[in-house]
């Protein structure tokens, strides 16, 4: 049977049965970006720190607004070729088309590549530092080795000068106690069992070398004794409940009211229980160095603990965030949390800890602090004073308190803000440090990890404006994706279509323009809210 309006519009309608069904797609479609966009305003607006501005990059987005654009009317053209029936015209316009999504998601995967390895740091009174961790450079820890040779520190480790481990028998992760075994090795220590171990009646004596086998056998041995426990427990349980229902004064009882009375007798089924090792403890000799990355581990000052609840026990050594290459500082949420407590917003930034012991930090605060009041001036000079004698502008509160990678810039070149010379490779990929090293143009930092409130990428993680950043441009480049292999379909695979009936090819690609230029829209909306607000 041939279904009807696939080419032929309804004479009800005038649109074929696509066109139709495009046009209710695209109405969940606004809906659903309505409910991100939505989102945004909501958090933006409630946000309890200084929401990130223009924290983007400009020209990237910039470019991609127009290769949107431009892909918007190709697609026009490739739809136009096919009504006028010249097949090259199509599939000049279409390739086109296609290209510029592929320069579009080129273009989005560096922006989040730099996003992915750019650090960030929120030190406890709440300056934000930004830069990235070289981890070639390693920093001293203080400590040294059995041999006396010091120990180094990546850029963010987490360093325990370990006497024991504590594995949690259920969850221990194999990679990382293979990673235990191979430090320890290289180090000349032994990680040996703690204590005698029983295991369904073999003994595992005390001084038994650590194995990823010897965990799974202790591993196998605790579940079935949980297993055996469990059931033990729930037989001796039912017992009772019905010895207690048996009793006559109880027949007219409810269980809620015999409940308080109903126990098990732990002497009555003890030797029916098996032993269980939630955790078993292997010592470190001599105590060791041990370090895992700072995702991986919460520290402290006697025990740190792995996410696989790997417990390392010992005394935490010197493991300092450090900025091989520090290009951003900022106070914004210093400033805040101070005129929430009525203190000057100068004087909290400069109590801070960057700056009392940063002479490099310094300096830049002092060269922000110059600038900011030229800004000023320049505006006061253009923009004048409204009648009650105030300025009409001021610089925004990003201008007076923070400092990024473009300042440190101008500061090393010795111009004024705004007047630095950027590489076009730079708007895209952030500051070349190797090209602005000769002038020592970032600054480079140790921050003592108990400091630290918060360390990561630019990652959803970091804040609410990152993760709807990268939700909303993630789901928008599920769309440019999806909306060209469409379109690439029919450049490839519609030539037949095209020979049968070309108006059913047209119909087709037009169809798919509807939802291209959607695609489009989205982002006209999506450019200026994340790049230029």
């Amino acid at each position: 049977m041939e279904i009807p309006y696939i080419f032929t519009p309804r004479k009800d309608t005038g649109m074929v049965n696509s066109k139709i069904a495009i046009w209710l797609f695209l109405a969940s479609e606004v809906m659903l970006f309505g409910g991100f966009f939505s989102s945004y305003v909501y958090l933006r607006l409630g946000a309890d720190y200084p929401w990130p501005e223009r924290a983007l990059p400009v020209l990237p987005g910039l470019i991609n607004t127009f290769v949107l654009i431009f892909s918007s009317v190709t697609v026009v053209f490739a739809w136009a070729g096919l009504k006028l029936r010249k097949w090259r015209m199509f599939q000049v316009s279409m390739g086109i088309t296609i290209a510029c999504a592929a320069v579009f998601m080129v273009l989005k995967a560096i922006e989040y590549n730099v996003k992915w390895h750019h650090q960030a740091v929120r030190l406890k009174d709440y300056t934000i530092l930004e830069g990235h961790l070289d981890y070639d450079k390693k920093a001293n820890t203080g400590e040294v080795t059995k041999d006396g040779k010091p120990v180094f520190a990546e850029a963010d480790q987490i360093h325990v000068a370990t006497e024991s481990l504590t594995f949690n028998t259920l969850r221990f992760h194999k990679p990382w106690v293979e990673e235990l075994l191979r430090q320890a090795g290289s180090n000349g220590a032994k990680v040996e069992l703690a204590e005698e171990l029983s295991i369904q009646g073999e003994k595992i004596p005390a001084g038994t070398p650590l194995s990823v086998d010897l965990l799974t056998k202790i591993q196998k041995n605790h579940i079935q004794s949980r297993t055996n426990n469990s059931d033990v427990r729930t037989e001796a349980l039912r017992a009772e409940w019905i010895a207690t229902y048996a009793k006559p004064e109880n027949a007219d009882k409810k269980g809620w009211e015999l409940a308080p009375g109903v126990n098990i007798d732990v002497a009555k089924i003890k030797d029916q229980l098996m032993l269980e090792t939630p955790s078993v403890t292997f010592a470190v000799k001599p105590t060791t160095n041990f370090w895992f990355y700072h995702r991986d581990v919460k520290e402290g000052a006697t025990q740190s603990r792995l996410r696989d609840d790997t417990v390392l026990n010992g005394k935490l050594l010197d493991s300092p965030v450090a900025f091989h290459n520090l290009d951003a500082i900022d106070f914004r949420h210093v400033v805040m949390k101070a005129e929430e407590k009525g203190i000057d917003p100068v004087v909290a930034i400069e109590n801070t800890w960057l700056i009392k012991n940063s002479k490099e930090a310094r300096e830049a605060w002092e060269w922000n602090k110059a600038q900011t009041a030229k800004l000023e001036q320049q505006l006061l000079e253009k923009h004048g004073k409204d009648e009650n004698g105030v300025a009409k502008r001021v610089p925004t509160a990003t201008e007076r308190y923070r400092i990024g990678w473009k300042d440190f810039i101008a500061k090393a070149d010795g111009v004024d803000r705004g007047k630095e010379e950027i590489h076009v490779s730079e708007e895209f990929m952030g500051p070349n440090y190797k090209l602005r090293e000769p002038k020592h143009t970032f600054p480079h930092l140790k921050v003592p990890r108990d400091l630290v409130f918060l360390s990561g990428k630019f990652t959803p993680a970091w804040n609410t404006y990152y993760a709807i950043y990268f939700t909303m441009t993630f789901l928008h480049g599920l769309h440019v994706v999806g909306g060209a292999v469409v379109l690439g379909y029919y450049l490839f695979c519609g030539k037949k279509m095209y020979q049968s009936n070309p108006e059913w090819l047209a119909n087709r690609v037009e169809v798919g323009g509807l939802f291209w230029h959607f695609v489009d829209l989205v982002w006209i909306f999506l450019f200026p809210i994340l790049y230029l607000m």
